[in-house]
C-alpha cells in the first residue's frame, strides 16, 4: 500500500445481524484528506466507520487502516489501533459529573498518560486548539452544544492520532455552529491526518468542498462536491 494512504478497503461487504449493509465497497483515503461519508439514516456510513475501527469483524474483503490489516486483526491488537483512531459522535458523549478538565484527564489516563504535568500540559494544549483553554473547569451542562462538541473534537485530539473520524458531529446543532465545527475538522485535516466526516449535513459542508463518498443503495459512490 502507497505510504500517503491511511485508509483503503478492497472488495469489503459489510454485514449486520445477518444481513448486507454494504458491497464491494473500494475506497482510498490518504494522508492530509477530509472526506465527507454521505448518505440518508440506516444506509451503511455508521456500519462503514465501525468495520475501519474494528468494531463489526470484517467476513469478506480487505481492510488496512493505519497500517494495520483490519481483516486479520488479533483481538490484542485492536487497542493499538484505536489509539491512531479519534472519535467524535453526534451526541458528545462527554462526562457529565465531571468538568471538561477531568473528562479529558480521564481519557489520558485510561491510555496510559501517568506524568500529571505531561497530563495537564496535553490538556491545554487540544482545549488551546478548539480555544476553550478558558473553560477547562466548566461542567459540560454550563457550555453550548457547539462548546461540548468543540471539547469533544479536542478529546478526539489528546493522543495525536492519525484518523479522525466523525460520526454525525453536527446532528444535535444549529446552522451556524455546524458550519464552525465543519471548519474545524477540516483545518485539522491540514495538519496531515485523515478526517472522515459522516454526515447527511449539506449545509454545514456546503462552504468546504471536498471529495465524498455517497453511500446509497447499499454501494459506495465516490464524487467531488
Amino acid at each position: 500500500m502507497n505510504d500517503g494512504i491511511i485508509i483503503q478497503t478492497e472488495n469489503l461487504s459489510i454485514y449486520q445481524r445477518g444481513g448486507i449493509v454494504l458491497s464491494d465497497v473500494n475506497i482510498k483515503i490518504s494522508r492530509g484528506e477530509c472526506v465527507y461519508l454521505i448518505g440518508k439514516t440506516g444506509a451503511g456510513k455508521s456500519s462503514l466507520l465501525r468495520t475501519l475501527y474494528a468494531d463489526l469483524p470484517v467476513k469478506e474483503g480487505k481492510v488496512y487502516v493505519a497500517g494495520y490489516n483490519v481483516d486479520e486483526i488479533e483481538s490484542k491488537e485492536i487497542p493499538f489501533l484505536r489509539r491512531k483512531i479519534g472519535m467524535i459522535f453526534q451526541d458528545f458523549q462527554l462526562i457529565s459529573d465531571l468538568n471538561i478538565n477531568d473528562n479529558l484527564k480521564f481519557v489520558l489516563r485510561a491510555t496510559d498518560w501517568k506524568n500529571k504535568n505531561e497530563i495537564e500540559n496535553k490538556i491545554d494544549e487540544v482545549l488551546d486548539k478548539v480555544s476553550l483553554k478558558e473553560k477547562k473547569f466548566k461542567m459540560p451542562y454550563q457550555l453550548s452544544g457547539g462548546e461540548q462538541q468543540r471539547v469533544a473534537i479536542a478529546r478526539a485530539l489528546l493522543n495525536d492520532p492519525d484518523i479522525i473520524f466523525a460520526d454525525e458531529p453536527t446532528g444535535n446543532l444549529d446552522p451556524d455552529t455546524s458550519e464552525e465545527i465543519i471548519k474545524e475538522l477540516v483545518e485539522i485535516s491540514k495538519n496531515g491526518k485523515v478526517v472522515l466526516i459522516a454526515t447527511h449535513d449539506f449545509y454545514g459542508i456546503r462552504k468546504y468542498p471536498s471529495r465524498f463518498l455517497v453511500c446509497k443503495d447499499g454501494k459506495i459512490f465516490q464524487e467531488e462536491l
